[in-house]
C-alpha cells in the first residue's frame, strides 16, 4: 500500500496527518515526533489489544511512507525517518464527543470494554475529542474509540514510570457518557474475565511487531509485558470496583431518579 496524496494535518499534540493511499481509502497517519517518542508504540499496542477484545477501533496497519513522498510535502519534510508509520482508517461523516447530543449508543455492549481497556493501559486521555460518533439516526450514534497515544500515562514515558502508574479513578467525561448506556454491572466483570485470559504470548507477539526504530528496547518490552500482567490481575479488579461504586452506580441512581 503506497501513499498517493497528502490531504491535511489534524490539530492535536501528536501530529496526525490525513493521507490517501492507492487502495482508494484515506488514513490518519502518525509519524515519530520529537518529544512524543512513545506515540507510535502506544498506538500499536492499544490497537492490537482493542482488536483482540473486538472493540470499535478503526482498522489500522503499519505502513511505509517513502522519504521521497515526505520531502514533497512541506508538513512532512522534517519528520524523523522511520521504517514504518502507524495508519488508521479515516472514518468519514463523524463528529467528536463535543459536537453531539447523544441519546443512544447502538454499540453499547462495547462500552465496558473501552473503559476497562483505558484503565488497564492507564489511558488518561479519553476525552470527548478522542471518540468519534457516527450518526445512525436522530440522537443515535455508533461510537468509535480513537487516539490511544497516551497509554501508560504519557506519550513520552520511561521504563521507571511503568512501575508507578496510578490506580485511581480517571477523570473522563467520556467514561461517564459511556457509563450511561451500560445496562448491567456484570458487563464490566465479563470484560475483566476476557482481559485476564489474554495469553501472555499474544502480548509478546504484539510487541515483536514494533519496529526497531520506534525506540522500544527489549528491556522496555519486558517491562510493558510485566506491567500489563500485573495491572490486569492486581490493579484492574480494584479499579473496576471503584469505577462501579464511584461513577456507574451514582450515575444510574441519578438517571433512575430523572425517569
Amino acid at each position: 500500500m503506497q501513499p498517493v496524496a497528502y490531504k491535511r494535518c489534524f490539530p492535536g499534540k501528536s501530529g496526525a496527518h490525513l493521507i490517501a493511499f492507492d487502495d482508494g481509502r484515506e488514513y490518519v497517519v502518525k509519524f515519530l515526533k520529537p518529544g512524543f517518542e512513545r506515540t507510535l508504540a502506544n498506538e500499536w499496542i492499544a490497537y492490537c489489544l482493542a482488536r483482540f477484545l473486538q472493540l470499535p477501533v478503526p482498522p489500522a496497519k503499519l505502513v511505509e511512507i517513502p522519504p521521497s513522498f515526505c520531502r514533497s510535502v512541506p508538513a512532512l519534510a522534517t519528520v524523523p525517518p522511520t521504517q514504518k508509520q502507524f495508519a488508521s482508517l479515516y472514518i468519514d461523516g463523524c463528529v467528536d464527543g463535543t459536537a453531539a447530543d447523544v441519546q443512544y449508543v447502538v454499540n453499547h455492549r462495547s462500552l465496558p470494554g473501552i473503559i476497562l481497556l483505558d484503565y488497564w493501559l492507564c489511558n488518561r486521555d479519553r476525552t470527548r475529542k478522542n471518540i468519534l460518533l457516527q450518526e445512525q439516526g436522530p440522537g443515535t450514534y455508533y461510537l468509535w474509540m480513537i487516539d490511544q497515544a497516551e497509554i501508560f500515562g504519557s506519550y513520552g514515558w520511561m521504563l521507571p514510570h511503568l512501575e508507578t502508574l496510578p490506580v485511581g479513578i480517571l477523570k473522563s467525561a467520556v467514561h461517564q457518557l459511556m457509563a450511561r448506556f451500560i445496562e448491567e454491572e456484570r458487563q464490566f466483570y465479563e470484560q475483566l474475565d476476557v482481559i485476564q485470559t489474554i495469553p501472555s504470548l499474544l502480548l509478546e507477539e504484539i510487541l515483536a511487531f514494533v519496529p526497531n526504530d520506534w525506540g522500544l528496547t527489549s528491556v522496555d518490552k519486558r517491562g510493558i509485558i510485566s506491567t500489563l500482567l500485573y495491572r490486569r490481575q492486581k490493579s484492574l479488579p480494584h479499579l473496576v470496583h471503584k469505577f462501579i461504586k464511584n461513577v456507574y452506580r451514582p450515575l444510574h441512581t441519578q438517571l433512575d431518579g430523572e425517569t
